[in-house]
C-alpha cells in the first residue's frame, strides 16, 4: 500500500502523469527512484524525531484535495487508486505517513542556526561576480500588428500620434491599454527590467538608446510595430548589498537546511546498515 502510493506520488513529481500512463523507460526509472526513496522514508519514520510528529487533520485534508485535483474527473482518480490497490481510506493513511516525513524533515531544517547579516555580507564579498548587474532598462511598449500594407500604414500613423502626445509613464500605460495588441496591455505595456539580448534584435538599438522618460520612433519587429518607452535606466555595475541581503539570507538558509537534512538522513541510513 505504501509502495503503491509512493509510486503514485513520484510518477506525478517526475513525469506529471499517473503511473498507468508511463512508458517502459519511465516505469524503470520510477521503480529505481521509488526503491531508494522507500529506504530513506523508512529510516526517517523510525527516528526519534518522527515519533513526536502529529499531522493536523486540516493539513491532511488539504493534501488529499490536492491529489484529487490532479485528475480531470472522479472516474480517472478512482481508477488510478484502484490500479494501485488503494481506496480513499487507505490513501488517507499513506498520505498522513507522507506528511509525517515532511514535518520531520522540517524539524531538522528548523534546527539549523540562523543566517545573519554578517554571514550574508561575507558571501556577498566573496562572490562579487554573482552580484554584477548588466545594464538594464525598465521598458513599456505598445504593439500594433498588421496583415496588409494599409493596416501597417494605419498602425504607423497611430503610433506616431501617440509619440507626440504621450508625456508620462501614466499616459503611456493608458495608451497601451487602449491600443496595444500585446497581452502586456493589461499591465500598461510593462516589459519589465530588460537587458541586452532579451528583445527582438530590431528593437534593441532603439531601446538602449533611449533616455529615461523618452519614447522611441515606431520600430518594426517580426511581430509588428512597436512604440517603446524607457521608464528607468539601471546602469551596469555591482548591485548594492542592501538590495540583495535578504535574498542572500534566504538562499544560504535554504542551502544550510538542505545540507542538514542530507547529513541527518545519511546518519540514519548509516546507523541502519548492518
Amino acid at each position: 500500500m505504501q509502495q503503491a502510493y509512493l509510486e503514485l506520488k513520484l510518477a506525478w513529481e517526475l513525469f506529471k502523469k499517473g503511473p498507468d500512463q508511463l512508458s517502459e523507460p519511465e516505469k524503470s526509472r520510477l521503480e529505481n527512484v521509488a526503491s531508494k526513496q522507500s529506504r530513506i522514508e523508512q529510516a526517517i519514520l523510525a527516528s526519534p524525531d518522527a515519533a513526536l510528529v502529529v499531522v493536523p487533520a486540516a493539513t491532511l485534508a488539504t493534501r488529499l484535495s490536492e491529489i484529487r485535483q490532479r485528475y480531470d474527473n472522479q472516474e480517472a482518480y478512482l481508477q488510478d487508486l484502484d490500479n494501485l490497490g488503494l481506496n480513499s481510506k487507505t490513501l488517507a493513511s499513506v498520505v498522513e505517513r507522507d506528511l509525517r516525513i515532511e514535518a520531520t524533515l522540517e524539524k531538522v531544517a528548523a534546527a539549523v542556526g540562523e543566517i545573519t547579516q554578517v554571514d550574508a555580507e561575507i558571501y556577498y564579498r566573496l562572490h562579487p561576480k554573482a552580484f554584477d548587474r548588466p545594464a538594464t532598462r525598465r521598458l513599456r511598449h505598445i504593439l500594433m500588428t498588421f496583415d496588409t500594407p494599409a493596416e501597417k500604414l494605419a498602425a504607423l500613423k497611430t503610433l506616431e500620434k501617440l509619440r507626440s502626445t504621450v508625456k508620462t509613464s501614466e499616459d503611456f500605460a493608458q495608451a497601451a491599454l487602449r491600443h496595444s495588441q500585446c497581452p502586456t496591455a493589461m499591465e500598461g505595456g510593462i516589459l519589465g527590467a530588460i537587458k541586452r539580448g532579451q528583445l527582438y534584435a530590431e528593437l534593441e538599438p532603439s531601446a538602449f538608446a533611449l533616455a529615461e522618460g523618452e519614447l522611441s520612433a515606431p520600430t518594426e519587429s517580426p511581430i509588428g510595430l512597436h512604440l517603446l518607452y524607457c521608464e528607468e535606466i539601471y546602469p551596469d555595475g555591482p548591485i548594492a548589498f542592501d538590495e540583495v541581503s535578504q535574498r542572500i539570507i534566504e538562499r544560504l538558509t535554504e542551502q544550510r537546511q538542505q545540507q542538514a537534512q542530507r547529513e541527518w538522513i545519511q546518519s540514519l541510513l548509516k546507523a541502519a546498515t548492518p
